[in-house]
């Protein structure tokens, strides 16, 4: 079954016996904006449709931002767009952004994932979770690992939520950061590769 048939977190979390938890977790570590992705991202919205469809949103707001996050860890973690995840029947499909450790074999080599990034389409929050949370449940499986934090992502762009899975217990952030206030957003990101790149550095 593939990720986008668990339509909300009840359905995983029955699915799979996973406690639910929300509350705040995540911090914000410093990262600066610069000036010409803010001028890019200014004209974008002044002047493009980036909310005309699902892959202009995913190619014009989110992919941009992790990629800025990403040029800071590009030597250690590897960020993949539409890598295709199966661990069996119940979990497969295509998440549409993924981090994962950078492969001694090189950058064509996808290796052991830290964090998921889904477009919440239509901005179903709810049921963008419930795919998110199938993918981490996935990457826990596919990594056997259950004492890695994995963190997942949720936006429709203009507002980002976060989440971890770790064991059998999956906290969802309760606040929310927007495309509004861009040096948070960004400061949130940062933590997030932050805390892969020290797992990674763990394991």
């Amino acid at each position: 079954m593939p990720f986008s048939n668990y339509k909300n977190i009840a359905a995983v979390v029955k699915e799979f016996q996973i406690k639910y938890v929300y509350t705040n977790f995540v911090n914000e570590v410093n990262f600066t904006v610069p000036q010409n992705f803010r001028e890019e991202l200014d004209f974008l919205l002044s002047h493009g449709a980036v909310y005309s469809s699902e892959f202009a949103i995913c190619e014009n707001l989110i992919y941009p931002i992790l990629k800025e996050v990403w040029k800071s860890y590009y030597d250690q973690l590897m960020l993949w767009s539409h890598e295709t995840l199966i661990y069996d029947e119940k979990l497969s499909g295509q998440p549409d952004y993924i981090v994962a450790e950078l492969s001694p074999l090189g950058r064509i080599i996808f290796d052991k994932p830290y964090f998921l990034v889904v477009e919440a389409k239509q901005d179903k929050f709810e049921e963008g979770w419930g795919q998110c949370l199938a993918e981490l449940v996935a990457v826990q499986k596919i990594n056997n690992d259950l004492e890695q934090t994995i963190f997942g992502i949720v936006s429709n762009g203009k507002f980002w939520e976060f989440g971890k899975l770790k064991r059998d217990v999956f906290t969802r952030n309760i606040i929310s950061y927007t495309l509004g206030d861009l040096e948070r957003l960004f400061a949130v990101v940062n933590y997030v590769f932050q805390q892969c790149l020290l797992q990674l550095k763990n394991d």
